[in-house]
């Protein structure tokens, strides 16, 4: 069933980039980027094919595609940034120190790496925005520079490869799987330690 889904939305993103040409690909790497389960790993290699047969400009689809991501992470930025009260209420406070300190570590460079990253790229501007970040400006230019790069990769790996770009999305999905596992088991140690906090305030409260 899984596949069927993943089947269905990857046709109806050819459809979409097919009949709304530069248009498409800018709100299709928008929704990406607002967290919704649509695939850059299709859109731009197969923008990228289009540009080799003289259908699209390359460099524009590409300027497009970053742009896209751009807004798309400016809007999940500002939903996470309203819900922060929520979230920092409700979180343990242990844990959001953590993730405190990994965003001060990597600073706002976070944005960029994240950008390459599949899966995590999808995600990453939401907790940032509960969190915060020091500068929205600097946040914007290496989100942008970290999604130029990642749409340039994507569309060139299409045009070179031409009719051929589809077979990429098998080796993607692979690599897709691994990191999705990985963030699976960030989650699940992250539960069972606010589990286990949580167990070990009860029983020094009882003492």
């Amino acid at each position: 069933m899984i596949f069927t889904i993943l089947e269905t939305v990857s046709n109806f993103i050819l459809l979409i980039v097919r009949d709304t040409g530069y248009l498409g690909v800018f709100l299709l790497m928008f929704l990406e980027s607002m967290n919704l389960p649509i695939s850059s790993e299709i859109i731009m290699p197969f923008s990228g094919f289009l540009a080799v047969s003289g259908i699209f400009n390359f460099w524009l689809v590409v300027f497009l595609g970053a742009l896209g991501n751009l807004f798309g992470s400016l809007f999940s930025y500002w939903l996470g940034f309203l819900s922060r009260k929520g979230f920092l209420k409700n979180a343990d406070s242990k844990n959001i120190e953590r993730a405190k300190k990994w965003l001060f570590f990597f600073g706002d460079w976070t944005a960029f790496i994240s950008r390459v990253l599949p899966i995590v790229r999808t995600f990453i501007s939401f907790p940032l925005g509960v969190l915060g970040v020091k500068s929205i400006w600097k946040f914007s230019v290496l989100t942008f520079s970290g999604s130029f790069i990642w749409s340039f990769f994507l569309a060139w790996l299409g045009f070179i490869l031409g009719e051929n770009w589809q077979s990429l999305e098998v080796y993607f999905r692979k690599f897709d799987y691994l990191i999705l596992a990985a963030i699976l088991a960030i989650i699940t140690w992250w539960v069972w330690s606010h589990f286990r906090n949580n167990k070990n305030e009860q029983k020094t409260c009882n003492f």
